[in-house]
């Protein structure tokens, strides 16, 4: 049967007004999915990226089961890997339960425990968190566990990228085996396939998109740039247009997304209209910024990865990497900021030589080439300064070396050869070329000996005349 409207769902009134509230008019094909299963008490495993409604696709049913308030431990527990999707997701919870009474709470680092074990002794229904806030609270005897009959493990693939493999088997063991368990990721490599066998019991399979398969709305342009500076020259031009209205730049570290913001605020982006979040910034900074950033009171936000799933704005319209991520998977999360809501997006890369392997290794992930612009005649490319051309070169010998273990590379060589051990195997090599060359046939021409040692009795006593 084709479900055209929530109302197939046979959710109660509260939760089908709070539906039409959010302007959810027709199931996306995840909740399609998901929602008749989960409320059939099934173990569920959805491989679906961010911006499919993946979100409403646990929470409907969620708060279907949970219906209202009760004692004062939590229920349902919701993990999720980065503060800022926990906030996103209890945001979600809030919205869609606004017509019930059951009491929702997000934990995570970042900030100091006290507010959130206060609300936690008052009463909690449906608790979101990040798994080392859980564990902590658990471990100082603030969260009692024994209730909880539903646990949603949401960003699996992410869990793992962060390592937080160990916290969550700390978490299985300390809440009630007898659950429902939902598992929701936007790969399904090895590690999240061992993680499902783990944590799901006879699950059912809910895949919408290939998977690691990239928005269907966003466009994908990449740009081959030479160095930083070329990159900053280039950001500057295109950030200018017209069509820019609302933009992400990813960046891989918080150095390069703090050098990028300071740039653009002070040549580029005219009054408070740029802000930067990274993992240094204050929980504050990065939840204002954030906000900020979704009721467009600001054009440009710079971000690093810790941030890349926790932003859900409808009508983001460009995507920029300023670097390649090295975590491959993350580039489908980057682009699926843009392109969201039946919204069209463009996705925008630079790549430097040395991130030439990375971009392939993505293709190969997203199974289709990212097409190539060519720089504009407007950006001036400036030459590459030494230390950041050796650093490239160092990084693709190691990357030759990661495809042939046997590859030794230029550096290796240059720097054997200011070792003792490397001056031995040279003066080895000198000694075998030496010995090749007095094997040949003696010449006719008269010539000076390259060796007294190697040379012939002949060009010995000539030499011994003079």
């Amino acid at each position: 049967m084709d479900i055209t409207s929530f109302e197939q769902f046979e959710l109660n009134r509260q939760l089908l007004n709070a539906v039409a509230d959010a302007g959810y008019t027709e199931p996306t094909p995840i909740q399609q999915k998901t929602i008749p299963l989960s409320l059939g008490n099934h173990d569920v495993l959805g491989i679906a990226q961010t911006g499919t409604g993946k979100t409403a696709a646990y929470l409907l049913p969620l708060l279907m089961k949970i219906k209202y308030a009760q004692g004062k431990n939590p229920r349902a527990l919701i993990l999720a890997p980065t503060r800022e999707l926990a906030i996103q997701i209890n945001e979600a919870v809030k919205e869609l339960a606004k017509y019930t009474d059951l009491r929702h709470l997000a934990v995570y680092g970042g900030l100091g425990p006290k507010t959130q074990i206060e609300t936690l002794q008052k009463g909690v229904d449906i608790l979101v968190a990040t798994p080392g806030r859980f564990m902590d609270l658990y471990r100082m005897g603030e969260l009692v566990t024994k209730d909880i009959r539903t646990m949603v493990l949401d960003e699996a693939d992410k869990m793992m990228d962060m390592g937080f493999m160990p916290q969550i088997r700390s978490i299985l063991e300390v809440i009630p085996t007898k659950r429902q368990n939902l598992l929701f990721s936007a790969t399904f490599g090895a590690r999240v396939e061992r993680l499902s066998s783990e944590f799901l019991e006879a699950p059912m399979k809910v895949e919408v998109t290939p998977q690691a398969s990239t928005a269907k709305m966003v466009d994908q342009v990449l740009y081959e740039v030479p160095n930083f500076r070329t990159k900053i020259n280039l950001l500057n031009h295109l950030i200018n247009q017209d069509t820019f209205q609302r933009v992400i730049i990813f960046s891989r570290t918080k150095e390069h997304a703090e050098n990028i913001y300071k740039f653009l605020s002070r040549k580029v982006i005219e009054g408070d209209n740029i802000r930067v979040i990274h993992a240094n910034k204050g929980q504050n900074t990065r939840i204002n910024s954030m906000d900020a950033f979704k009721e467009g009171n600001i054009k440009v936000l710079v971000a690093t990865d810790v941030v890349a799933r926790g932003i859900d704005v409808a009508e983001v319209s460009h995507v920029v990497n300023f670097d390649v991520p090295l975590i491959y998977e993350d580039y489908v999360h980057r682009i699926g900021r843009t392109g969201r809501a039946n919204h069209t997006g463009e996705a925008i890369t630079f790549m430097t030589p040395a991130e030439n392997y990375h971009i392939q290794k993505i293709e190969k992930i997203i199974k289709m080439p990212i097409p190539r612009q060519p720089m504009p005649d407007e950006v001036f490319v400036t030459e590459t300064p030494f230390d950041e051309s050796q650093a490239m070169l160092r990084e693709i010998d190691e990357q030759r070396r990661k495809e042939n273990p046997d590859f030794l590379g230029a550096f290796h060589e240059k720097k054997e050869k200011n070792t003792a051990a490397g001056k031995a195997k040279q003066k080895a090599k000198k000694a075998a070329i030496a010995r090749k060359t007095t094997a040949r046939p003696p010449s006719n021409t008269r010539t000076k000996s390259s060796s007294g040692s190697g040379s012939s009795k002949r060009s010995g006593s000539r030499g011994g005349r003079r």
